[in-house]
């Protein structure tokens, strides 16, 4: 119980002792989440009982051993989980020392500072075995009582540990404040971590961000920014910091504070002050990559072919003395803001580096002395490890996403997004990471500069193993957000062991099966140039969000308290979840709920990557081999992995047999493939499949084969691997089932069977009995022997296995792994075919599916020698926007073919056929189907025929949730009827009403429901009957076309204006010749939502005119004797109202072309 990821040998050693010598049967680990994997391990080669409960169960059985790992720490023993345990042990204790039933129950309690077991003389019991036995004995009750005692006055110091915390008016009351050096994310994730812990009176950050300034829940109340410092951060600053708050700690955040020696000058002058972070000597790790390179070939710690330069020329001359292919890799060996490092492909483009950094100066100082190093390749991983100057502790590995775009494309940024724990880093692998971290330590410790802080080691996973990039002498950013969120262990105690050379006495432990994924949301632009200032909305609904916690980074707080936008990475938005997949899809729900907003548009100027972690939740399946044999059926499995047929790779080959030519094949992949022999001379069946099954687990093995293996395994090895390992069988299963090799085949022709082949089946504790995965036929011929049947199944083998694996894990990336799915447009396409077909008219049958959209003009009444065809395309603006946050999407379509077709009309034409384009990052089908019925909605009012149109969903354009919309619109006239024609002095203008404002103006209109203080769900202010603000701003559109087509036939108007973006002022001039200007005097009441625009807006009566439409939706052009039949005919068409607008008179010189005689009322 409460181990951690701790696994002590003692403990390890009386487990190990209770189960081989004196016959116990399960293991339940209760947060212990490593002793799985270690005690597999020789010497102790056990198992867990994978079909027991491992609920915190703690009742006192018969014969049942409960281990106690004594809380190191106040703060590790004051969480929920450990109390409750304390307090269930006391039960059990009392229960376990009296003379019950359940008296002969033990507790053992371990002492992780002391390494020893309590109330347990190290004299009298020099091993766990002999503890135990003794424990067992029937003279046993004097030990256990000793025991008992020992942890119950443990856990009553602890409680008075504990009383003493929770009274302020106590000396021992601790109530500490920490001074929190940075302002990025990082620092606000750090502030976060240390506030949460008791002993923490305040976090004062220097100079912190809008996050730091904006804490107020909980234990984040502890945080504040520091008052007075000016955005700075310079070792002054600090130091007088330091001393004005009297602060207990400074944890320092960024490198570059490190570098300048702020750790020294706190020693001098703050000598009492814990500082969490290396001396200046300590950060030349990361101040000079030319350091770390000659300390890590120093120190026989792996890192790639080097050499260092202060000399272009000689570094050139090196380059041209390597081969041609021989790739390599030059940074700049100082600070250059993680910039300093190129990635040439040619030996021509890395001189051109060699001299960008060194005779160009582009990185500065940085870059007088040069690193050109070998390129290495495999997976890089991000490993942080507390360091307290003589030992270091690794953090779960994380990996980050440096390249701006989906797909690792784009340029290089500080980071946009990472996860944690990284699934490439195996626990070997781990270890020896963490071991070359202690040997970093130990050697920095060693030449007398000692390494404190955190260590971050930049490795790549090599083919030859793991391997250091680089070292950071500072945590990372946004590696922090997902490790951070992951500690368990309180972090200032953490640091206090780390500045006090006190790691060792610490247990440094992290959340059992708990992921975290973050996304960093940037300014759009970044990394290159990005706009600031704008607001931050929609924070309170991503940290609303389950599991999320927005971490920020360039943020600030203005006068207003609105939170702003003031650099280039602004949030990042951390998710967890029991697994990758459930912290990523916490995270991304969080970032759909925020926008930065421009100021001027209303538009979000937010960006961020979609496909974090895609990589690791796609990641190969790693297949570990047992084999005793040749191995020949592995070889078409090999080949499968390497061509890609399978998504899958193999990493370990164990075999029984030392001289096994399977081994080879092992050894043949390479370096990181585990190959291994291991013996089981003096091991019972059990022991070894726990041994074997130790070094598939410490290779990161997912699933087993089992390929010529000659053992028996124990159920313990099926219980563990069940479901995840298959074995070949050369028959038809359940035929010859447990028969092996050439006796299976013997008797098959013994038995005259005309068929048989191979099995691939699950194993199971039944030999061959496991369920069927696959199997393979052959035809057994009349002349067959053994040794024919043989080579014909065998050869089925290596096919029938990769069939298997086929199903295990998924071998082709699909369109829909792109976040594309074909489904849900085909679904589409069905979804709206009887919409579309509604829209028929002479002319086409307006089906889809098809390439192209089919029009026959003869149909619809025109001859193609006198025929002019015209074509009109347009959008519906951030009018769409509304739409999207409403989720009313059924008007939007008619917006769309209103401002296609009322444009055609101008010209005088007849509406034919409309097309649409749909573009969407993910396509919901319900949506969109929303909006082309609309679209069919439109058409039909207009007379057109929809006869095609583009759904395009692209991710990475757009960010889930949003779509935009294009029309487009194909109509006819004839040759002598084009508009405008004739128009003239004396004409007079006719004006129809608008439905409202169209879908012109809404980035203003926007701007001034926010100005209002009112939403879209807000009561409609300027019509009572409207229901709320976005019901009456999704008015859609007025279509002319109906009323105005029976003017053009009768050739009675001479032009027509529809009135748009620019308003009457813009527009009306569009249809005027040059000579004439029209006179404004009768304008109508402008209708109330346009009163209400205009007293909130504050414009005249010439911006109103210039930006909406005012109440006049479409101007008419006639003739002056025919106004009367004009108004009469639109009468007929349901045109109740139409207002004289003015008339056109001769225009003098430049004069404007509409003039207004009369004011907007």
């Amino acid at each position: 119980i409460g181990f951690g990821g701790n696994a002590p040998t003692p403990v390890l050693e009386l487990i190990s002792a209770a189960v081989h010598s004196h016959g116990y049967k399960s293991i339940l680990p209760i947060r212990s989440q490593n002793f799985g994997y270690e005690l597999l391990k020789a010497p102790f080669r056990t198992f867990l009982d994978n079909n027991k409960s491992t609920n915190n169960n703690l009742e006192a059985e018969k014969n049942q051993i409960v281990i106690y790992n004594l809380p190191a720490t106040l703060t590790e023993y004051l969480q929920e989980s450990a109390l409750n345990e304390a307090s269930l042990l006391r039960s059990h204790l009392f229960r376990s020392t009296n003379n019950s039933a359940s008296s002969s129950s033990i507790v053992v309690t371990y002492d992780s500072t002391s390494h020893s077991f309590l109330g347990a003389s190290s004299a009298e019991y020099p091993s766990p075995s002999s503890l135990l036995t003794a424990l067992l004995s029937t003279t046993a009750t004097p030990i256990k009582t000793q025991l008992a005692q020992s942890t119950l006055q443990s856990l009553t110091k602890l409680d008075s540990l504990a009383a003493t915390q929770l009274d302020p008016a106590s000396p021992a009351h601790k109530s500490d404040t920490v001074v929190l050096v940075g302002s990025g994310g990082r620092e606000h994730a750090l502030a976060v971590a240390l506030a949460r812990s008791p002993l923490v009176n305040r976090v004062i950050c220097c100079p912190g961000n809008g996050g730091t300034a904006g804490e107020s829940d909980g234990f984040s109340r502890k945080i504040e920014n520091a008052e007075g410092v000016n955005g700075k951060q310079d070792n002054e600053t600090v130091v007088a910091l330091v001393k004005r708050e009297k602060a207990d700690m400074v944890v320092v955040g960024p490198e570059q504070p490190l570098v300048d020696g702020l750790v020294d000058v706190l020693a001098v002058e703050c000598p009492g002050v814990r500082v969490f972070g290396p001396s200046r000597a300590g950060a030349e790790l990361e101040a000079s990559k030319a350091f770390t390179k000659d300390f890590l070939q120093q120190h026989n710690i792996p890192t790639a072919k080097y050499r260092n330069f202060t000399s272009a020329t000689e570094a050139i001359a090196y380059v041209k003395s390597l081969s041609p292919t021989d790739r390599q890799v030059v940074k700049a060996s100082g600070l250059a803001a993680g910039k300093g490092v190129l990635l040439p492909t040619t030996p021509e483009e890395t001189i051109a580096a060699i001299h960008e950094i060194m005779s160009d100066k582009a990185f500065g100082a940085a870059g007088d002395t040069c690193v050109v190093e070998s390129f290495m390749t495999g997976p890089e991983a991000s490993c942080l490890a507390f360091c307290d100057g003589k030992t270091a502790v690794l953090m779960p590995a994380a990996q980050d996403h440096k390249r701006a775009l989906d797909g690792d494309e784009g340029l290089n940024t500080g980071g946009m997004g990472a996860y944690a724990p990284a699934p490439c880093v195996t626990p070997e692998l781990h270890k020896e990471i963490e071991e070359m971290c202690k040997r970093t330590v130990e050697k920095m410790a060693e030449r007398g500069t000692p390494y404190v802080g955190v260590l971050y080691a930049g490795m790549m996973l090599t083919p030859n193993g793991p391997s250091v990039l680089e070292f950071n002498c500072r945590f990372g950013d946004p590696e922090t957000q997902v490790v951070l969120p992951l500690l368990e262990t309180d972090l200032y105690e953490v640091m206090c062991a780390c500045c006090d050379g006190k790691l060792d006495t610490i247990d440094v432990r992290f959340k059992e099966n708990v992921s975290a994924a973050t996304v960093v949301c940037a300014a759009k632009g970044y990394p290159e140039s990005y706009p600031k200032g704008m607001a931050i909305r929609g924070l309170d609904g991503a940290n609303a969000v389950e599991n999320v916690k927005v971490y920020h980074a360039g943020t600030k707080i203005d006068d207003e308290k609105i939170t702003r936008c003031s650099g280039g990475r602004v949030l990042a938005v951390t998710g967890m979840g029991s697994n990758l997949t459930e912290a990523l899809a916490a995270s991304y729900k969080a970032v759909k709920q925020i926008t930065f907003e421009d100021a001027a548009t209303g538009e979000s100027l937010m960006h961020y990557r979609t496909d974090i972690a895609k990589g690791a939740i796609r990641k190969k399946l790693r297949i570990g081999v047992l084999g005793s044999t040749r191995g020949t059926a592995l070889v078409p499995v090999i080949d499968a992995c390497a061509n890609g047929t399978l998504h899958a790779e193999i990493v370990a080959v164990v075999s029984n047999r030392s001289k096994a030519l399977i081994l080879e094949k092992g050894k043949a992949l390479g370096p990181t493939v585990t190959t291994k022999f291991v013996s089981s001379k003096g091991l019972t069946r059990e022991q070894y499949d726990a041994e074997c099954t130790s070094v598939l687990v410490g290779a990161g093995v997912e699933y087993v084969l089992l390929v010529g293996y000659m053992r028996i395994l124990s159920k313990q090895f099926t219980d563990y691997w069940a479901g995840r390992c298959i074995n070949v069988h050369p028959s038809l299963l359940p035929k010859h089932a447990g028969g092996m090799d050439m006796e299976v085949h013997q008797a098959v022709i013994d038995a005259k069977e005309s068929e048989s082949g191979c099995t691939i089946h699950e194993v199971t504790e039944e030999v061959d009995g496991g369920p069927i995965v696959v199997q393979k036929v052959v035809q057994v011929e009349a002349n067959e022997t053994a040794e024919t049947l043989k080579a014909k199944v065998q050869a089925l083998e290596g096919p029938a296995f990769i069939e298997a694996i086929q199903k295990k894990c998924k071998t082709t990336v699909s369109y829909a792994d792109a976040g594309v799915s074909i489904d849900a447009g085909n679904s589409l396409v069905e979804l709206i075919k009887p919409a579309c077909k509604a829209t028929r008219r002479p002319g086409c049958d307006a089906d889809l599916g098809g390439f192209g959209g089919l029009f026959d003009l003869a149909a619809a009444g025109y001859k193609s020698e006198d025929t002019i065809i015209i074509g009109a395309t347009d959008g519906v603006g951030t009018k769409l926007r509304i739409a999207h946050i409403t989720k009313k999407h059924e008007t939007v379509g008619i917006d769309l073919v209103a401002m296609c077709v009322n444009d055609l009309i101008v010209a005088g034409g007849e509406p034919l056929f409309f097309l649409d384009y749909f573009a969407t990052g993910k396509l919901d089908v319900e949506e969109a189907a929303s909006v082309v019925r609309g679209i069919a909605e439109g058409c039909k009012q207009a007379g057109c025929g929809l006869i095609g149109g583009e759904t395009a969903e692209m991710p990475s354009m757009y960010a889930p949730g949003d779509y935009d919309l294009a029309g487009f619109s194909v109509g006819a006239v004839h040759k002598d009827r084009v508009l405008p024609q004739n128009v003239a002095t004396g004409d007079v203008l006719l004006g129809l009403p608008s439905s409202g404002i169209h879908s012109n103006g809404f980035s203003l209109v926007r701007k001034l429901i926010e100005k209002a203080n009112l939403d879209y769900e807000s009561a409609c202010p300027w019509d009572k009957s409207a229901g709320t603000v976005g019901d009456s701003l999704l008015i859609p559109t007025k279509i002319y076309v109906k009323c105005c087509l029976p003017l053009l036939q009768k050739q009675m108007l001479t032009g027509l204006a529809h009135i748009t973006g620019g308003g009457l002022l813009e527009n009306l001039p569009r249809s005027l010749p040059s000579s004439v200007k029209a006179e404004i005097t009768g304008h109508p009441p402008l209708p109330n939502v346009f009163s209400w625009m205009k007293q909130t807006s504050g414009l005249d009566d010439h911006e109103m005119l210039r930006t909406f439409n005012c109440g006049i939706g479409m101007v008419l052009i006639v003739k002056k004797d025919a106004v009367d039949e004009a108004k009469a005919l639109l009468r007929e068409t349901g045109e109740s109202v139409v207002y004289e607008l003015g008339t056109l008179v001769d225009r003098q010189g430049s004069e404007e072309q509409v003039e207004m005689k009369c004011t907007l009322t």
